[in-house]
């Protein structure tokens, strides 16, 4: 599953910037701003707000990683206890 680096143009915190992402991030990003009624620009901001390093496209991968890993493991409570 081949997924290329598209470039986009979003606004955060009021000022536009790119970021580079596969296309399964971006689709990532949309299904956690409509589960949390936010934004695509909102939720931007605030992965940038809490960024400690490193640019933002790399933030978000960790983001949307994090999210998704969160989620898996809480949806199976048995096999992580069993690790």
């Amino acid at each position: 599953m081949k997924s290329p680096v598209v470039k986009r143009s979003i606004v955060v915190a009021g000022h536009k910037t790119s970021v580079s992402l596969e296309e399964a991030f971006w689709n990532g990003m949309k299904e956690i701003s409509g589960l949390r009624n936010m934004t695509l620009s909102e939720l931007v901001g605030e992965i940038d707000g809490n960024r400690q390093q490193g640019n933002l496209s790399s933030a978000i991968r960790l983001f949307v990683l994090d999210y998704f890993k969160s989620r898996a493991m809480a949806a199976q409570p048995d096999k992580v206890a069993a690790q």
